[in-house]
């Protein structure tokens, strides 16, 4: 990458964002970014890994000046995103989940050609660019037809080819899979790393709350849960640092509660989700095979059992066992784009 290596790609400093809703006296404060702090240096493909509502969106609209922090300080190579916003701007691709930030009447061709404009771009440099970035993601054959016909994982690859028609140093990737069929999801990860990062050398932030994509992709994860950072290593070293061996899974019929079962010997720690009336039950143990017994005693004599698994933890089970909030949950009421506007 060009430029200085030295200087961090992307510095986020004490960043709150607060929401507020309602009104009157039953008016309540959001803080759906608090005290975010974490640094991205060049080149680096980092991962902000957390449940749906946990902040991720709000922290990166506020880094591509979309939102106004309540407090903190935002850098992109060395800049304030306030001080000088054109600046940061100009080095800054955001690309974002949301299938309706394109024109769907326009032809992909079209959509770039205003986008482009929007830029500065303009000419023969603009339509370069433009047949480059087709190319590059497989578009150049439906170039011209519009963007309604597409399917979700075609309008995602217009979406990014949007991101990078300035050519910005620093992505920052909202969700970039969500809502993908497999295909289109594995095809959109293997471009981010491979061509993205890889071959052109850019600095990515990768917002996601598949933990699978995110210790596929990302060299670095913070963790967020309610607004706030509560870790930053590599996946490995998150895996590693876990202080135990194996996670039991237990699925059950109905409704259980995980407290009935921290009586038990040799369990460190129990967390209980349900869904469509079952019951996942994770038990955290040295070794899953000394509590087994005793565990499937507790949960038969109460409910049937729908399965047992003993698995190696995974970036998700980190998460359980730092925060006791599963991935898949939503940490706030509502989600927070909801206090975006």
């Amino acid at each position: 990458m060009s430029g200085d290596s030295t200087v961090p790609a992307l510095e986020c400093r004490d960043v709150v964002k607060q929401f507020r809703r309602g009104r009157g006296f039953k008016k309540k404060v959001i803080r759906a970014v608090d005290g975010a702090t974490l640094t991205l240096y060049p080149g680096e493909l980092f991962g902000l890994l957390g449940p749906n509502g946990a902040g991720k969106t709000t922290l990166v609209r506020c880094i591509a000046t979309l939102l106004i922090p309540d407090a903190g300080t935002i850098r992109v190579l060395g800049h304030d995103v306030f001080k000088d916003a054109l600046f940061c701007r100009q080095q800054i691709g955001l690309l974002t989940s949301g299938e309706r930030t394109l024109y769907w009447k326009l032809s992909a061709r079209d959509n770039l050609k205003f986008f482009a404009a929007l830029y500065g771009l303009t000419g023969k440099e603009r339509d370069k660019r433009i047949e480059y970035l087709l190319g590059l993601l497989g578009l150049q054959e439906v170039a011209n037809e519009r963007l309604e016909r597409y399917s979700s994982g075609m309008k995602q690859k217009v979406s990014l080819a949007r991101a990078m028609l300035h050519d910005p140093k620093l992505l920052l990737l909202d969700e970039p899979t969500l809502g993908l069929d497999p295909q289109f999801g594995r095809f959109i990860r293997g471009f981010i790393k491979e061509e993205l990062n890889k071959k052109q050398g850019k600095t990515i932030l990768l917002t996601t709350h598949y933990m699978d994509e995110a210790d596929e992709l990302c060299a670095r994860i913070a963790f967020i849960n309610q607004g706030r950072i509560v870790d930053i290593k590599s996946p490995e070293e998150y895996k590693r640092d876990i202080p135990h061996k194996e996670i039991l899974k237990v699925r059950c019929l109905g409704q259980f509660d995980g407290e009935l079962l921290k009586g038990v010997s040799g369990i460190e720690r129990v967390s209980a989700e349900f869904n469509d009336g079952v019951t996942t039950l994770n038990i955290v143990a040295e070794r899953a095979e000394m509590v087994l017994s005793e565990v499937i005693e507790a949960v038969r004599a109460r409910t049937r059992i729908l399965g047992v698994d003993v698995q190696e933890p995974t970036l998700e089970d980190v998460f359980i066992y730092m925060t006791g909030t599963s991935l898949g949950a939503d940490t706030k009421e509502e989600h927070e784009t909801q206090y975006q506007d």
